[in-house]
Order: structure tokens, then sequence, then C-alpha cells
């Protein structure tokens, strides 16, 4: 979807009911550079930092790391977390397990709360904690939001990956198993059950160089277009605008250059690490209709024109799809990705999720999901999501995340949501910030295509 331009009016009226945040004195900003720094262990052996400047302000912002290297980190960026300092933020984090996997979802929410308690007795009780997540860390930081009453007061997903963990590899598997049977026909092509983190990069380098080739025809732009729509990629990769949304062409191919700049080479290693941590395979394809997938999906449309243009027959390269051999999930995977990588259904505290319009990572329809299952669980009231219009993935200004944590901030001191939160109100606060651009908008995001509503 293309976002819908800011109303004067709106923006006015959301300025005018924004929180005043002052911007830091000098005496203020020294706190960052002179913050007093903690580390240690956690029972596991997982790392736990924390900064807490000199003039702490009372409240603690716990952040949750993304998918990686199992290494403690505070703070998204240094640029927030020397704004967040020199605002008088204390700020920790852990590292995660860094025995298991980097999909270190066993342990993250654990060494979370842990951390809590080890800064606790360092430093003393915060008067107020928020909670901070981006990409996998905004998994974790729904589940803490959703397990976390009485332990934080609220807070604030970025870009996160809230579906979970095994919608994610569903959807994914459905658009690598697109790319095998329709670009390398005949060939047998592992896209599970990795042994190793080796052999998950040899299927990644194969479709890679599948779809590089492909792209020659309007064939292959085709079928890399019905591949790109399983997959819920945007169509916004480059540019300061999305192409036009009747331009099949021009959004085919920005959809593959996200595929050509790395994305299955980080698709498929994410699915080993996370194989690794759930004990197999969690995702499948058994009972799919690719033709009644390909039917939900917003990107339908393009696919269609494309297949036309190529004098290509759809229905044709669905029945190969339907004809093909089928992936099972293995169902102690399946349950464990289900108690370790889902937020499940539920909130115990606010949260303020935020996310870019054209995610190549973690598309931004995972909102959309999650929504329904926080509603269905009768805590809609809880969740707030805002939205910005740029491509990629976390790739958030220094102003536009520093404006959503004052926003969760606000909510958690007042106790009920007053505006602060809407699109012309973070947008107004982040230039207010004159940290850099901002460009929060209203927006709805799609269906995710392959996603299973009650996980």
């Amino acid at each position: 979807m293309v976002p819908a331009p800011l109303p004067r009016a709106l923006a006015a009226l959301a300025a005018a009911l924004l929180l005043t945040i002052a911007a830091p004195a000098a005496a203020e900003a020294d706190d960052a550079a002179t913050a007093r720094h903690l580390t240690g262990t956690l029972a596991d052996d997982a790392t736990w930092i924390a900064d807490v400047p000199a003039h702490w302000n009372g409240t603690l912002v716990l952040f949750s790391h993304g998918f990686g290297p199992t290494v403690a980190q505070d703070a998204p960026t240094p640029a927030v977390r020397s704004q967040l300092l020199a605002e008088g933020y204390a700020l920790a984090g852990s590292s995660y397990d860094p025995h298991g996997s980097m999909w270190a979802l066993e342990s993250a929410e654990r060494d979370q709360f842990a951390t809590l308690d080890a800064f606790a007795a360092a430093v003393g009780h915060p008067a107020r904690t928020l909670s901070l997540g981006q990409s996998m860390g905004g998994l974790v930081n729904a589940r803490i939001a959703r397990d976390g009453a009485g332990r934080v007061d609220g807070a604030l997903g970025m870009c996160g990956l809230v579906a979970g963990g095994t919608d994610l590899d569903t959807y994914q598997l459905n658009a690598e198993y697109t790319l095998a049977r329709l670009l390398l026909p005949g060939q047998e092509v592992r896209l599970t059950g990795f042994a190793d983190a080796a052999e998950a990069s040899a299927t990644a380098d194969r479709l890679t160089t599948a779809v590089t080739s492909a792209q020659d025809t309007a064939e292959g732009r085709a079928r890399i277009a019905l591949a790109a729509a399983y997959l819920n990629l945007s169509a916004w990769s480059s540019g300061a605008k999305p192409p036009a949304p009747h331009d099949a062409a021009a959004q085919e191919e920005q959809q593959y250059a996200w595929l050509a700049q790395g994305l299955l080479t980080f698709i498929e290693g994410g699915r080993y690490a996370m194989e690794q941590s759930v004990g197999g395979n969690n995702s499948g394809n058994a009972g799919t209709d690719y033709a009644a997938l390909l039917a939900r999906s917003e990107h339908a449309p393009q696919v269609r024109e494309l297949y036309r243009a190529a004098g290509l027959d759809l229905r044709a390269d669905l029945a190969v799809l339907a004809a093909g051999p089928r992936t099972v999930a293995d169902p102690a995977a399946v349950a464990a990705a289900r108690r370790t990588s889902s937020a499940g259904q539920g909130l115990g505290v606010p949260l303020l999720d935020v996310h870019t319009v054209a995610d190549n990572l973690v598309p931004v329809e995972q909102e959309d999901a999650f929504a329904d299952r926080v509603r269905a669980a009768g805590d809609g009231s809880l969740l707030r999501q805002a939205y910005v219009a740029r491509p990629g993935h976390c790739t958030f200004t220094t102003a536009e995340t520093v404006a959503a944590v004052h926003a969760i901030d606000r909510r958690a001191a007042l106790g009920r949501w007053d505006g602060a939160e809407r699109p012309a109100a973070l947008q107004s606060a982040a230039l207010g910030l004159r940290l850099g651009g901002a460009a929060y908008v209203p927006y709805r995001p799609g269906e995710l295509n392959g996603a299973a509503r009650s996980r």
C-alpha cells in the first residue's frame, strides 16, 4: 500500500497535544559521555550491560537486540544511546545465552528479566521501566509486553518480528519452494533440515543464481514476482517513492533488487539458526493451495499482469506448484517454536509497535497478523502501531526512534493513550528533536500471506 499524505489539520491538532521535550542542556549532554557503565554475567553465562547517566531521570530502557551474534547491547544505535543518555534515561540489555543458536529465543526473555534484577541490585529499582526491542528483539519485546506486567511499564517495538518464528519460516518456505520448482525444474534443492550453515548457504547461492538468470527474461520476471508475492516482499527497495501502483514491471524490478542483494542468504542462514534453536524444521507446505494463496496476496494484480505480458500460463505454473513434493513440519519443532518463538496472544502492558512500510526482512504485514491476535485476546486497547514511509529493515532515523520512546514513556506515565502515538504527533515530535529527518505517516498494512491467525 502507498502511505496516505498527512492532513495538515491533523498534524496541527496532534502537535498541540504533544508533550514538549526540551533539547538537552550542555550539562545533560555531558551525561552521555560520563555515564557509568556496568557489566555482569547471568546464570546461563549471558552477559548484561548498563549505562547510567549522572543525572538519571529514574527511567530504565531495557533493550532487546536482534538476530546476530549474542553480544550484549543496550540501544539500537550509538546515536540513539547518546541521545537517551543525554535526556537522563538509563539503558540496559543482555547478550542472551551465548552457547546456543543466534536465534536465541530459548533464553532471551528470561535473560532480559534477569538483567532487570541485576540492574536493580547494582543501581536500584527504577521508577519506571520501558522495554525496547528491534527485529528479532521486537519479538522478544512483544513477549516481554505479554508477560512483563509488574516488571515493565510499557514497551516499544521497532521493525519487530511479531508474527513469530513459524509464520516467518512458513511464508519464506512458500517463496523458496516456488523459486526452486519454477526456476530450477527437475533439480533437487534442499529447503529445510540443513545439516550445517554451509548447506544453508549453498541453497541460498543456488536460488540467488537462479533468480539472477531468470531476471533476463519476461517469463523469469513473472515467476520472480510470483515468489515475491508468497514472500510478502515489498515492491519498494530504493528511491524517494515506491513505484506507481499499476507499474508491474517497476515493482518486480525493485523486488528483484532485494533478492539479488543477498536476501536469500539471510533467509537461509536464519532458517538454519531457527532449526538449531527449536530442534528441527518448524515449517511446512503440505496442503498449501498456492492458487488461493496468490488470490489473497496484495501483489496478485502485479503477478497476473507480468504473466500476461510474458505470454505465460499462470494456471500452468500454479499446477506445477500443486503437483510438487511437499514438506511436512516436525511437530516437536512446531511446539518448541510456539513455546519460545511466538508472542502468542495478549498483552500485559501497553505496546507501541513502529515499522517501516517497505521492510524486506520482516514484512510490515506482520503487524496485521499480530494485531489480529492481540484483539482476539481482548487486549487491543493496549496496542498501538505506527508506520514510517521508508524502504528497508529497521531503517529508522534517530529522531523517529527517540520520538517513539517519548510516546511510550508518556503512555506509561499517564496510564492512557493521549494521541502522542498518532502519526502526525510522532512526526511533529521527531522533527522537533532536530536529530535528522522523519517520515511517520498514516498507513494500514495488508494481510500477511501465509500466516496462521491462531499462532
